[in-house]
């Protein structure tokens, strides 16, 4: 069987598209909380603006997936930023749109990602971090074999409390012997 990087068991990656700005307005207060903050309401100007934006090629390997299900429904957004070629070392962020969280698609969206980057483009670590009232995805990270790496106190404040950045990391090897080989399933 070939190895295609975007197509899972249950879902896709592909580059972002205009029409994608329903997927953001699904978004919920509890999936801008977990990226980054809640910020003010956004004209469809501003969104159509931002989403314009995110479609042009960046100067380094950072790139934004869009995740469909084999229906064709928008799932969520997988991002990759603070790519360094020379360190092997890059993050990213995720988000699954609220009807389609708790069936499996953020752990597929990760290991896609990770496939991508750890066997094509050659990186060696991966290093995502989560806010700690973030229970689902602290416990998706901890289920895909990351380690905790380290705990950042109070570096983030929403819903009248401070909270730490929780810090995780995987290197291509540790992949390797949790999830197997390049060509094998996810």
């Amino acid at each position: 069987m070939a190895l295609n990087y975007w197509n899972g068991p249950s879902l896709s990656l592909r580059a972002i598209q205009t029409t994608d700005i329903s997927l953001f307005r699904s978004f919920d207060d509890e999936v801008s909380r977990n990226v980054d903050a809640i910020y003010w309401p956004q004209s469809d100007e501003r969104g159509l603006e931002w989403l314009n934006n995110e479609q042009k090629p960046r100067s380094d390997d950072s790139f934004r997936f869009i995740a469909e299900n084999l229906q064709g429904e928008l799932i969520g957004t997988i991002d990759t930023f603070e790519c360094n070629r020379r360190n092997g070392t890059f993050k990213y962020g995720l988000a699954v749109a609220p009807i389609h969280r708790s069936n499996g698609y953020a752990k597929e969206m990760i290991t896609l990602v990770l496939r991508f980057y750890f066997y094509e483009l050659n990186y060696q670590k991966v290093t995502p971090h989560v806010y700690s009232f973030n229970k689902a995805s602290l416990t998706l990270h901890e289920k895909l074999g990351f380690a905790k790496e380290g705990q950042l106190r109070n570096m983030v404040y929403t819903n009248g409390s401070y909270y730490d950045e929780v810090h995780f990391g995987m290197t291509k090897s540790e992949f390797e012997k949790i999830h197997g080989s390049q060509f094998e399933g996810l």
